[in-house]
């Protein structure tokens, strides 16, 4: 069984940072405690885990502040994408080892999430079928880092979808795109897919 503070840390990651909503705004201790069921001591525990990851700023005399993606992490969280991903394409291409069938299942589980209620669980797939690729290339320590990076991921994704009208067919699309190339065994039309996508993800993320 989880603990208060394991509760309270996954339900701040995966449910308020991923707001776009909540981006920039301070948090309650008291109301996150009556929410999820438990104490204000395990949300202070989770908080300070939050700050160490950079994911939540701790302002003396107010409290825990949700910061807001800067440009410039956008940036960079897009440019580290693109390094794993790449790296884990032409891996799995050159060993012939590409996982197809768990690709293409969760892009038809993506298709049928494009209402706007929708939104979180589209992008938690989006990051599954990234995530998918490079674990299929059975690197644990690569697993690792690029799990690291899910929260600022599944955040950049969600605001990216609400700053811009269809970004999730486009997302679809795209996908598509690098589901080909996979397909095709071409490792270079793959890695143009992958820049292709990223790049349209950033480009919203910095115009909104």
């Amino acid at each position: 069984m989880a603990s208060g503070r394991e509760k309270a840390y996954a339900y701040l990651k995966d449910t308020v940072l991923t707001d776009p909503e909540m981006q920039g705004a301070f948090l309650s201790e008291q109301e996150l405690a009556d929410r999820i069921g438990v104490s204000r001591t395990p949300i202070r525990e989770a908080l300070l885990l939050l700050a160490a990851e950079d994911l939540v700023e701790l302002v003396p005399k107010r409290g825990a502040r949700v910061t807001p993606l800067t440009g410039r992490e956008v940036r960079e969280l897009m440019e580290l994408r693109g390094v794993v991903e790449r790296y884990a394409a032409q891996q799995l291409v050159a060993a012939e080892r590409v996982p197809l069938e768990e690709l293409r299942s969760l892009l038809e589980r993506q298709r049928a999430l494009t209402g706007a209620e929708d939104t979180r669980e589209f992008i938690a797939v989006d990051h599954r079928f990234h995530a998918s690729l490079v674990s299929a290339v059975g690197n644990a320590l690569l697993d690792r880092h690029y799990d690291s990076l899910r929260s600022r991921q599944v955040r950049a994704g969600v605001v990216a979808v609400y700053n811009q009208q269809g970004r999730q067919e486009a997302v679809l699309d795209e996908h598509e795109a690098i589901l080909d190339a996979l397909a095709g065994g071409d490792a270079q039309a793959v890695c143009a897919a992958i820049d292709h996508h990223l790049e349209s993800t950033l480009t919203v993320l910095l115009a909104g």
